[in-house]
């Protein structure tokens, strides 16, 4: 190639919509390929503080090993920032006290992991992490709206923006990526260029969150275990969910949450009242060892939902991605997992295909869904079954993988075999396929090996540093 070609050829250009963990873990696996603008309508704050359109960060968040994994590939020492700043880092099962739908899981010897710490903190890490690494490559266009798509049907050229001082533009590029979470204004934009709208799928038990900080008891040991009671999606009445997590500070973020018919309330003298009603009382039993640091905050935004857009005849050229293709329950804490592995998987696609090629967007948006099936089942195979979720109910499909998963769950209290199986699937590390191996079956099919627990499986450290007796 010439000088003179090179010097006239085009040059490559990414939109992403929304600057949150998705837009920026997006943006630094485009900026290997090509310049990056990620468009925000707020202005990104500078400390791990709390963003103005991100009510779901008062409540608990879980990076699961796959997902911290996917981040550490795109951002190489992120993990180790996040220790710094205070994160934990919880080995599975060992750092959890869980008691399941069919009674307590033992806590096995690690396989995988998990990074808790609050989602201001982990926003913030990633944000600099990717500004840091691409600073030349990424421009953040903040306090500015995009309007729509610009283009047509077969093909977008680019998006028309409204800026902070109220100018309004439009800047052509060679790919836009919508990551602008549950508030996505895609359908409607694909409807204002006369294209296919998506297939989309509602599952909503009318769960509510309620969320509180506290400051953890005094002299509790280092490795401090996630403490979660699930409820039972198959037994009489709503279910109900207590999760404490340890993040930074000393503190624990505790996340209660109901479906229609037992909901918590934004009340703070019903906060533990409801914990100390879950199927077991040791969330609310701990709660009381603690000191409340604020206010409970309240969220109804749960509803899972999806769009299929990869089914969908999309013009080429758009990616939608993260909480605007789907948005789960928040209990699986799988979103910003599946969103990290996206990021990861769209690299690997342009990588392959090469940029600019055509179908790349629909490659793409295919290599999405594979992470996003993995979460969807886990949030639906559960939800489905409460009162008023759909308007049919759970198919028969469902019922029957609802009841291989009930086996699966009452043989983890006493195998650790089943219950390795379950934690690969649960931290993304594999997808459903790894529960219907030959020997998982067997060992289902077999059951638990040891008796189920009666009580909470705390060491006696941990039950000595919070004076637990059952």
């Amino acid at each position: 190639m010439t000088a003179d070609a090179t010097s006239t050829r085009k040059p490559r250009r990414a939109i992403v919509i929304g600057g949150g963990l998705t837009g920026m873990l997006a943006a630094r696996a485009l900026s290997h390929h090509a310049e990056v603008i990620v468009i925000e309508r707020d202005a990104l704050p500078t400390a791990p503080e709390p963003r103005t359109h991100l009510p779901q960060a008062a409540h608990t968040h879980l990076l699961w090993s796959g997902g911290a994994d996917a981040i550490e590939a795109l951002l190489p020492g992120t993990a180790k920032t996040l220790d710094a700043a205070g994160a934990h880092r919880i080995p599975l099962t060992t750092g959890m006290v869980a008691y399941s739908s069919k009674g307590w899981y033992r806590r096995w010897d690690e396989s995988h992991y998990a990074i808790t710490c609050s989602r201001d903190l982990l926003d913030h890490v990633v944000r600099d992490q990717v500004l840091n690494a691409a600073a030349s490559r990424i421009n953040v266009m903040e306090r500015a709206t995009v309007l729509g798509l610009t283009g047509t049907a077969a093909a977008v050229t680019g998006v028309s923006v409204r800026r902070s001082d109220g100018e309004e533009d439009t800047l052509l590029a060679d790919l836009v990526l919508d990551a602008s979470g549950k508030a996505s204004r895609t359908p409607r934009w694909l409807e204002e260029l006369g294209a296919q709208q998506p297939t989309t799928r509602a599952v909503d038990s009318g769960l509510v969150y309620a969320s509180r900080l506290y400051q953890a008891p005094a002299g509790l040991p280092e490795s401090w275990p996630i403490i979660n009671v699930q409820p039972d999606p198959r037994g009489d009445g709503p279910g109900q969910n207590g999760v404490i997590l340890p993040i930074e500070g000393g503190r624990w973020l505790v996340t209660l949450s109901g479906t229609r018919g037992g909901q918590p309330t934004k009340d703070p003298e019903d906060f533990q009242r409801f914990a100390l009603g879950l199927r077991h009382p040791l969330v609310g039993q701990l709660l009381d060892k603690a000191t409340p640091l604020g206010p409970v905050q309240l969220s109804h935004i749960t509803a899972n939902r999806r769009r299929y857009y990869e089914k969908t005849a999309m013009p080429d050229n758009l990616v939608v991605l993260g909480d605007a293709v789907a948005a789960y329950n928040p209990q699986y804490g799988h979103g910003m997992s599946v969103a990290a592995q996206g990021a990861v998987s769209m690299g690997e696609t342009i990588q392959r295909r090469g940029w600019g090629t055509p179908g790349l967007a629909a490659s793409i948006q295919k290599a999405l869904a594979q992470h996003v099936n993995t979460a969807w089942a886990f949030a639906t195979g559960t939800d489905v079954f409460y009162e008023g979720a759909t308007e049919a109910g759970p198919t028969f499909g469902e019922r029957m993988v609802a009841r291989f998963v009930d086996r699966l769950n009452l043989t983890a209290t006493g195998s650790g075999r089943i219950a390795r199986a379950l934690t690969d699937v649960t931290t993304l590390q594999e997808g459903p396929q790894a529960l219907v191996r030959p020997r998982t079956l067997i060992a289902a099919a077999v059951g638990p090996l040891k008796p189920q627990l009666t009580e909470p499986p705390l060491t006696a450290e941990e039950r000595k540093a919070v004076g637990y007796a059952p």
